[in-house]
């Protein structure tokens, strides 16, 4: 392990694969395109505008969950435990056989 200037401190990894099953996905892409909306995005710098990237996430389930999903929050409630960076994202269907196999009990 390695550690960030304080002794006291151990630098670790944290791998996370999170399951969710979606029961309203009206809910979840209108919440993905209001949070679109509120982004300080510059549009006029942007590939595509805000109608179209909003019709993307209510086109795209798992791109809407991916787009509000929030990695830095699953640390929060730990104390001592500072969020240093991360990924998240979404995927359908179900995990890979390597990923099966590795969380079997």
């Amino acid at each position: 392990m390695t550690t960030d200037g304080d002794p006291g401190s151990r630098r670790l990894q944290l791998y996370c694969r999170i399951d969710v099953t979606v029961s309203d996905p009206a809910a979840l892409t209108g919440h993905a395109v209001a949070e679109l909306c509120a982004a300080d995005i510059d549009w006029a710098q942007e590939e595509d505008d805000l109608p179209s990237a909003s019709a993307e996430l209510r086109a795209d389930l798992t791109r809407a969950l991916a787009s509000v999903a929030d990695v830095t929050r699953i640390v929060d409630v730990i104390p001592g435990v500072e969020f240093r960076g991360g990924v998240c994202w979404a995927e359908t269907g179900p995990p890979p056989a390597s990923v099966r196999a590795s969380t079997a009990g």
